[in-house]
């Protein structure tokens, strides 16, 4: 691997506080076999040392790679015929998506990420193949496509043992639907009723053959997919195994009201109260959404150091309400960023979901505390880094960690005028574009030169998937897409009346507590 200097106009360390980020003027950043070994002035590590190659320069600004800790699936829902409704309904209407190579649809998104300066991602595959034998093979395909464009990947699959259709198992709400369709959605479900044993020993094998985490570029994490959907066994059972491997854990929780409300129903508790007297909070956990969490929840979640995941866009698209990250963060929690299944721009732009987050939890009041610029930044960074398993390789830039950067055209920011009193940070997070990330570094290999990917022929992959999405619908896909629509007004009668027994109170914007 050639070693590199990159110069900046700027070179963005690390965040220091809530208010204040490491800058380097005129800087430079040194990097040896991927990690980097100096960083300091242009001048002074021009001076001292000889590099294979030098990128940037007085008019790029450097910044650490961002990190996607929340990510799904490569088209977009609403590209394969789902329109934004709340979840629930959402899910179900999902059964009738049409098949997509995986390794395609995988690129697909990896080249919007990185695009937008993302540089690892939290990829959860969410429903493997009703064929067992079939699992290997499709987390492979995920996992090689990341491993092909240069990205970092921390992957995990859902595991869902319980409750596929809605919040009660799977027999009595089948024994509610009209005959006509009550057989077929049986079969529809009967091979996702996977043991949790069957899950773990995949994952053993899984997290074997792919180093053990002991990668550069993967990591493996446990998944149990959220709290309806496993039994307090299950959770048991994942706990041990993370244990046992040393693994991270990253789950959904409260990420709709009607999940707050099953949490009652099934405990008489809180979903993260029943999570605490299991012993299955702590720092190895994070918990993906977070938007129903009472304030007493939000303590626990403090004190366990459990970790949160905000999903800002897909928490609106999906209508589940805004998480209450003002509350997090004047609690010290450790709270990353995703962007789920899409961006509110319907793509994987980081940098817009970053913009979004920023202004989306500015609550009224002269003095009222909100999201700072910094804080916004070390979320997409250093706190990514922490919830996807690669803390100490990536997040920041600093010596002897990884080279992962990002270089932007200064142009495009302050372009044709921007005032000197402007903080640096504000600049980048409130006016930079995908049009303005030239090059993408991840180990100190450069994936994305002047916006050409330097791995994979980004035109090449696009028409070979839109080519394999020309063929007409299989029976089978046909099928499936009938059963969701017959499906979908059974769903919505299921939760009928629920919110009206819970009349939520003010908490945190429209959200709220029992």
């Amino acid at each position: 691997m050639p070693s590199s200097l990159i110069r900046g106009k700027y070179v963005l360390c690390r965040s220091l506080n809530h208010q204040d980020i490491e800058v380097i003027d005129d800087g430079a950043i040194y990097q040896e076999n991927g990690v980097i070994v100096d960083i300091g002035s242009h001048a002074d590590l021009a001076a001292k040392y000889y590099p294979d190659q030098v990128l940037g320069s007085s008019e790029h600004i450097v910044l650490p790679g961002l990190i996607n800790s929340h990510h799904h699936v490569g088209l977009t829902p609403l590209q394969l015929g789902s329109l934004d409704v709340p979840l629930e309904p959402w899910l179900a209407n999902r059964i009738g998506d049409r098949a997509v190579d995986l390794y395609l649809d995988t690129l697909y998104s990896a080249f919007e990420m990185i695009e937008s300066g993302v540089t690892t991602v939290q990829h959860l595959h969410d429903v493997l193949p009703d064929d067992p034998s079939q699992w290997h093979p499709a987390a492979n395909q995920v996992i090689r496509a990341y491993q092909q464009i240069g990205m970092r990947v921390a992957y995990c699959f859902s595991m869902r043992v319980q409750n596929h259709a809605v919040y009660e198992s799977n027999a009595e709400f089948v024994q509610q639907l009209p005959h006509e369709i009550a057989s077929e959605i049986s079969q529809l479900l009967k091979p996702r009723e996977v043991p949790i044993q069957d899950y773990l020993d995949f994952f053993e094998q899984l997290w074997q053959s792919w180093g053990e985490n002991q990668q550069s570029h993967v990591r493996l994490q446990l998944c149990p997919a959220n709290l309806q959907w496993c039994s307090d066994d299950d959770f048991m059972a994942i706990q041990a195994q993370a244990k046992k491997l040393n693994v991270l854990v990253h789950m959904h929780l409260l990420e709709t009201a009607y999940q707050k409300i099953h949490a009652h129903k099934r405990s008489g508790k809180t979903a993260v109260h029943h999570l605490d007297d299991l012993g299955f909070l702590g720092s190895h956990l994070t918990l993906a959404h977070g938007v129903w969490l009472t304030e007493a929840d939000i303590e626990r979640v403090a004190a366990t150091k459990t970790r949160i995941c905000h999903n800002a866009s897909s928490n609106l698209r999906l209508q589940s309400g805004i998480a209450p990250l003002t509350e997090y963060l004047k609690r010290g929690v450790t709270v990353s960023m995703g962007i789920d299944e899409a961006g509110i721009n319907d793509d994987r732009d980081m940098l817009q979901e970053m913009r979004l987050t920023l202004k989306l939890h500015r609550i009224p009041g002269i003095d009222e505390s909100v999201p700072t610029t910094t804080q916004v930044f070390q979320m997409a960074t250093e706190y990514g880094a922490k919830t996807t398993g690669f803390a100490r390789e990536i997040g920041t830039l600093e010596v002897g960690k990884a080279a992962d950067l990002v270089m932007m055209n200064w142009h495009h920011i302050a372009y044709p005028y921007l005032d000197r009193g402007v903080p640096l940070i504000d600049a980048i997070l409130h006016r930079s574009r995908t049009s303005g990330v030239e090059t993408v570094m991840v180990n100190g290999a450069v994936i994305l030169n002047h916006g050409k990917f330097t791995n994979v022929d980004k035109a090449a992959v696009l028409q070979e998937l839109a080519a394999s999405l020309k063929v007409p619908l299989t029976a089978n896909e046909q099928h499936r897409r009938g059963l969701a629509q017959q499906l979908v007004p059974h769903i919505k009668h299921y939760y009928e009346g629920w919110l009206n027994s819970h009349q939520p109170q003010p908490f945190y914007c429209q959200n709220s507590r029992f």
